[in-house]
């Protein structure tokens, strides 16, 4: 009888944390909660060289981070570093030399020094990853910040799509996620502090056709995540927090052609990249667990969760949704006939 009632308590106890869950989740809708500072903080990025990667490089370094930029390209992760630099010779300049000091003197202050390191690293290779990551122990610091960013497509229907495309697109988008983590999570945990962000997608919560290998590794991250945030939970290391990044198609490039339903498009059009950073960024410097953006992913994922298949089969024709990848498919071959595609991390 002793044990029936404990777990009753405890139950009960249960339901209030749920409610107050809801209760202080629909009060961030209404007071914008207080982004935290980030300055100082040395910020890994992967795929730093293009796209979304660039621009994430650009947020933290305006918030005076230390910027740690990873990509395979060389050439492109060094443009991005030129950009970082830039910011940092503005905020320098802004940066006042002195200031007044509480009895009424003035109060030297040091002026910003930018601070950005690149590296070459393949995260699609282990080794690499490892051996990359010691060096910015041993040359940068510990890190605070670990942005996942790095992906690739290879633009192929599943029987066309050779096995290595395959293999890379699932090795890049997923299984670098288990290196880097392993790699910088560690301190983390001893020092009770840290953050890390996975760059997923919206075909990672539902799919659609012709893009099978690239879905199943959105899949694969949103699964490493989620159970890596309750790992972290269980462990009651509260200092270190975990955001989950969930786009609808962003234009940056990467699946260029993919159309829905023209008379459906102007409501849902591709996502300006800069709106994508953005809107991440908040949800990064607030703690914010997921970001889905558009806000309407939610809810798609959340119809996927009970309606039957076949009803997600019909909405999927109404949108146009069920072969929006086939334009960009068709426009990839075509470009692999003429040797003219490159590939995107």
């Amino acid at each position: 009888m002793m044990n029936t009632m404990v777990i009753f308590a405890e139950f009960f106890v249960v339901i209030l944390k749920v409610l107050w869950a809801f209760v202080t989740a629909g009060a961030k809708w209404v007071v914008r909660p207080k982004e935290k500072s980030v300055a100082g903080q040395v910020c890994v990025i992967t795929g730093a060289g293009s796209g979304l990667g660039r621009l994430f490089a650009k947020e933290f370094a305006r918030r005076r981070a230390v910027l740690v930029l990873w990509d395979i390209n060389s050439k492109s992760n060094e443009e991005t570093a030129e950009l970082v630099r830039e910011i940092y010779r503005e905020l320098d300049s802004e940066s006042p030399m002195a200031k007044e000091g509480a009895i009424g003197g003035l109060e030297e202050v040091l002026p910003f020094k930018p601070q950005v390191y690149t590296y070459v690293c393949d995260v699609g290779k282990r080794e690499s990853v490892y051996s990359t990551a010691e060096k910015v122990r041993r040359e940068v610091g510990n890190v605070d910040m670990l942005i996942n960013n790095a992906g690739v497509v290879s633009g192929h229907h599943l029987l066309e799509c050779p096995d290595e495309l395959i293999e890379r697109t699932m090795v890049v988008n997923c299984h670098a996620h288990f290196w880097t983590t392993k790699a910088f999570l560690p301190k983390m945990l001893e020092l009770n502090h840290g953050h890390i962000v996975t760059v997923a997608s919206s075909l990672g919560l539902f799919s659609t056709a012709g893009v099978e290998d690239y879905c199943a590794s959105k899949f694969g991250a949103i699964g490493f995540h989620e159970s890596l945030s309750h790992e972290i939970k269980a462990s009651d290391k509260d200092g270190i927090k975990m955001t989950l990044v969930c786009p609808y198609l962003v234009d940056t490039g990467m699946f260029k052609g993919c159309r829905i339903r023209k008379e459906i498009e102007p409501f849902l059009p591709p996502l300006k990249p800069e709106f994508c950073v953005t809107q991440s960024m908040r949800a990064i410097l607030t703690d914010q667990a997921m970001i889905c953006t558009p806000r309407i992913v939610y809810m798609v994922n959340f119809m996927k969760s009970f309606l039957p298949f076949e009803a997600i089969v019909c909405m999927y024709r109404f949108l146009g949704a069920d072969k929006c990848m086939y334009p960009f498919l068709a426009q990839r071959k075509e470009l692999m006939n003429n040797n003219e595609v490159k590939e995107d991390i």
